[in-house]
């Protein structure tokens, strides 16, 4: 069954202007926590010279991907498979480049720490791992509706909860990736853009 994510809607074309200019010419995106696949569409009819790979941990979604996938005939959207970030083992060998959307903060750190060691493990020299969400960030005042998303983010799940833009450059570094490009985006969210060396 189809899953509609109203926030994809607002999001993609935002989204897509800073896609244009950091993701390759061609080749393989992966795209981590795909959710209702809504964002392989609209990427995958942007950029029709990508191949869009979506993949998600959970099943449901899975199935909302390869409807819209089969409802939108694209050939560049690849057949969705379930891969969990925070596994040491990717069901993927290579990708061109990683995008992930707001994962971050409504998963453990496990996951994160998984999402840079499987980027590490898949992108090749210069790749990059992009990031879209929201963040904390110590010389930046954080929005008021970003601490009240905070606060219920963790009172769902204490394991859950936005993540210092800190934390995750020092993350980076354990796996030969720097941050090239931060971003401000509507609503209070960034796009970040991690490299490989």
């Amino acid at each position: 069954m189809k899953r509609h994510a109203p926030a994809t809607t607002r999001n993609s074309a935002a989204i897509a202007e800073v896609l244009a200019k950091e993701l390759p010419a061609t080749g393989t995106v992966l795209e981590i926590a795909s959710g209702s696949g809504e964002h392989a569409l609209y990427f995958a009819r942007a950029f029709p010279q990508i191949i869009w790979q979506p993949t998600d941990f959970d099943s449901e979604a899975l199935e909302s991907i390869a409807e819209w996938r089969a409802e939108a005939g694209l050939s560049n959207i690849a057949a969705p498979f379930q891969l969990d970030a925070g596994a040491s083992r990717w069901p993927v060998e290579a990708a061109d480049a990683i995008f992930c959307c707001n994962m971050i903060h409504i998963s453990p750190w496990s996951a994160t720490k998984g999402l840079f060691a499987g980027a590490e493990r898949v992108l090749p020299s210069s790749g990059k791992l992009i990031l879209y969400g929201p963040f904390l960030e110590s010389d930046v005042e954080t929005a008021l509706s970003n601490l009240q998303f905070d606060q219920s983010l963790k009172g769902r799940n204490p394991a859950w909860g936005l993540r210092q833009l800190k934390d995750l450059d020092t993350l980076a570094a354990l796996h030969r990736m720097k941050r090239a490009q931060r971003y401000t985006m509507p609503a209070n969210n960034l796009t970040l853009v991690y490299q490989k060396s």
